[in-house]
């Protein structure tokens, strides 16, 4: 097993002593990398034992290796890639900002889009993406890649507004399933797939905009219904999120993770000194949390595991 770094500045802080029967009192945050100017997107390769992620202005993938340590280029350019994720079939599913689509990579290294227009127009630039059993692909498609050079380039939207879709690579039907967003986010769905959270992170660019985790019931035909607000962040805005086994939504903020239980209430923190965008379960027992800070890779192990 690999061995980061111990990093003053983090640490646990349990308002419940549920969360404090999730970790043990030796375990610490270890950093692993450092080096980004804007972490997201990571997503873990079992098969591999390896973690991909997005270092977005830097417009390029990197892959860290879980069997020696070391970190590389993935991908360069990488079309200034946000989300990522893996596909029930183990292959990389992105978000592109430049180009302003959903691909999907291949065992063979093709690249295919999966959805880059909606009624015949351009999509904004697709965030965060998750894929369902059925093989549905669910993102969310705000406007951030478009707004300026710094993370995609600047660019007039499309589209009426922005929305979450879902696309069946199966029939290539691409869908609307949630039009009442200020900026969709991170999303997610609980273990048995019938609610799917979704964060809205308005307040980054309306001062009295919603920094908050939206639940919606799931049907068997890709509907969507309730979109009632589940959380609101204590701490800047929520941003990308992933479900354990039990149900526990464990949500990016500005200080760190921050984990809720499937009722909504905040039962403690995982301080991280630096914004954290995203983060995802891996290793082996996907009990090891990935956590994407501003410019490092953070790694702490659970008492829980990872839905995947």
């Amino acid at each position: 097993m690999n061995i980061g770094e111990a990093v003053e500045g983090t640490g646990f802080e349990a308002m419940d002593r549920r969360f404090a029967a999730l970790f043990a009192g030796h375990i610490r945050v270890e950093r692993l990398w450092t080096g980004a100017r804007w972490s997201e997107g990571p997503a873990w390769f079992a098969a591999g034992r390896f973690l991909l992620w997005s270092d977005i202005p830097n417009n390029r993938m990197m892959r860290w290796d879980e069997t020696d340590g070391s970190v590389s280029v993935f991908r360069e350019p990488s079309n200034f890639s946000n989300g990522n994720t893996v596909d029930r079939q183990g292959r990389l599913v992105t978000c592109e900002h430049q180009t302003r689509r959903v691909t999907r990579t291949d065992f063979d290294g093709r690249i295919v889009t999966i959805a880059d227009k909606y009624d015949g127009k351009r999509l904004n630039s697709p965030n965060d993406v998750v894929v369902r059993s059925d093989g549905t692909i669910w993102f969310t498609d705000p406007t951030y890649g478009i707004l300026t050079d710094y993370e995609g380039g600047v660019a007039e939207p499309e589209q009426d507004g922005e929305h979450v879709y879902c696309a069946d690579p199966a029939t290539g039907r691409l869908q609307r399933v949630a039009t009442d967003f200020v900026k969709p986010n991170g999303l997610a769905f609980s273990p048995d797939e019938r609610t799917l959270y979704v964060v809205d992170s308005g307040a980054t660019h309306h001062p009295d905009g919603p920094a908050h985790i939206r639940a919606f019931a799931v049907d068997e035909d890709e509907r969507l219904t309730g979109g009632e607000i589940f959380a609101e962040s204590t701490s800047g805005a929520f941003d990308g999120l992933r479900v354990d086994r039990d149900g526990r939504i464990w949500t990016s903020a500005a200080d760190g993770v921050h984990c809720l239980e499937p009722d909504g209430t905040l039962i403690g923190k995982i301080r991280i000194p630096e914004i954290v965008a995203n983060l995802t379960f891996g290793g082996a027992m996907r009990n090891r949390m990935f956590i994407c800070g501003t410019s490092s890779i953070y790694s702490v192990f659970v008492f829980t595991n990872g839905i995947g």
